[in-house]
């Protein structure tokens, strides 16, 4: 059936949808920025187009242990059973060689009519059984080796060493999955948002890092890079720009005693690159603050790393890290429900560089912000005040309004006589 034509012309129609979707609003996304560590500390970068594949094969033993545990099982899987399935080709090439493979032979090795390579290998199963026997050394006594064929001897041997390197590295590749170092980074955990304020009079970045587990990190090093794009003068475009910035530390190293979780900060002066960012301008800036911690495994001695990084929108400008360690009954307790946790402080807006230039505003910031702290008392203060008045007046009422009245009994002789009810 032919679908009826539309009466209203279709150049009208078409424009008539062109209209009402110019005036539905559209609100699109806005497209999250691009980063090269992700807060979990993997890298954010995917390899394409790569010719040379062979090279991963060089490698192999690295290959294998990068893998995922599914991939590594089922290759280390299938290495067993072709390697079983090889050497049981070659025991029943070898029994058929020998002869064998004659039904009316008898299964045991002293038999005075004929003498096997291998007693009770008549098949290609039953040489099967034997490979596995040989490679795992799981000896059943049905069959077994005889000194008839120098070259089954030579089969068990190559098959024993074979067996053994296959061994070897499944167990080194399973050893080193598991005691990877980035298992150890796990339990190495950095604040979500890193912030900026004033500390000993100069702007400071800011973040905190701690470790979940008792055992400790030895020689832990932080260090912190910013990777941004870049031009140079020449317009050569650099997209993966990185530039070491210094951590404040009174031992003049980045060494540090991770006993508890710690503030690890930044100062904001003339060899840093945030030192002509403003509060202002750190929202427009495209950066990345890549965090790196390093130190050696107290339990097994092997390095272990841990990342995160912090995008413009992670970092807060004029707040501080709430205090999480306190002393209860002589022993330090850290509270990690506050990890994160931060409050607002007076800090100016300007860059560092302004703040060098004009030292006068650090100075007037922090006196608004003693005349607000002071007029939020006053104000608190009043509020008591008045809810105490307001609390007693009530209570006068209530209690004035419980008080019993005077009733007057007038007697038939016309005295008056007053009496409480």
């Amino acid at each position: 059936m032919l679908a009826r034509k539309s009466i209203i012309p279709e150049e009208y129609v078409l424009a008539r949808i062109a209209a009402e979707n110019l005036r539905k609003p559209r609100i699109r996304d806005r497209p999250r920025k691009a980063r090269f560590i992700a807060k979990n500390g993997a890298c954010n970068l995917a390899h394409k187009n790569i010719r040379e594949q062979g090279r991963f094969l060089q490698d192999i033993f690295t290959t294998l242990v990068d893998l995922k545990w599914r991939h590594t099982l089922v290759i280390f899987t299938m290495s067993f059973l072709c390697s079983w399935l090889l050497f049981a080709m070659m025991w029943w090439l070898v029994a058929f060689a020998h002869g064998d493979m004659d039904a009316s032979i008898e299964c045991a090795a002293n038999s005075t009519k004929w003498t096997p390579c291998v007693t009770c290998v008549r098949s290609f199963t039953s040489a099967f059984l034997f490979s596995i026997e040989v490679q795992v050394t799981i000896g059943f006594g049905g069959r077994m080796m005889t000194e008839e064929c120098p070259l089954a001897i030579t089969v068990l041997i190559l098959q024993n060493i074979v067996g053994l390197i296959i061994n070897a590295v499944m167990l080194g590749c399973i050893f080193m999955k598991t005691a990877q170092a980035h298992r150890r980074a796990e339990t190495l955990i950095f604040s979500r948002q890193a912030v900026i304020a004033v500390r000993n009079g100069k702007l400071c970045f800011m973040f905190r890092v701690g470790d979940l587990r008792k055992s400790m990190i030895i020689s832990a090093s932080v260090r912190i890079q910013v990777v941004r794009k870049t031009t140079t003068p020449e317009g050569e475009i650099i997209p993966i720009h990185q530039v070491d910035i210094p951590v404040d530390n009174p031992i003049e190293s980045n060494n540090i005693f991770l006993v508890a979780p710690l503030i690890i900060c930044h100062v904001i002066d003339k060899r840093s690159p945030l030192y002509d960012i403003s509060a202002a301008d750190l929202a427009l800036q495209d950066l990345e603050l890549i965090v790196v911690l390093e130190g050696v495994v107290e339990t097994t001695g092997i390095t272990t790393q841990a990342r995160t990084s912090y995008i413009a929108e992670e970092i807060l400008w004029g707040h501080r890290f709430v205090p999480i360690v306190t002393e209860e009954e002589g022993v330090y307790a850290v509270d990690y429900s506050k990890f994160g946790n931060t409050i607002k402080v007076a800090a100016p807006r300007c860059s560092a560089r302004e703040l060098d230039e004009k030292p006068s505003i650090l100075i007037q910031t922090l006196q608004k912000s003693e005349l607000s702290h002071q007029n939020s008392l006053r104000k608190r203060n009043s509020m008591r005040r008045n809810n105490s008045i307001r609390r007693n007046n009530s209570m006068r009422r209530t209690n004035s309004s419980l008080i019993v009245p005077k009733v007057q009994f007038i007697t038939p002789e016309g005295s008056q006589s007053a009496s409480e009810t």
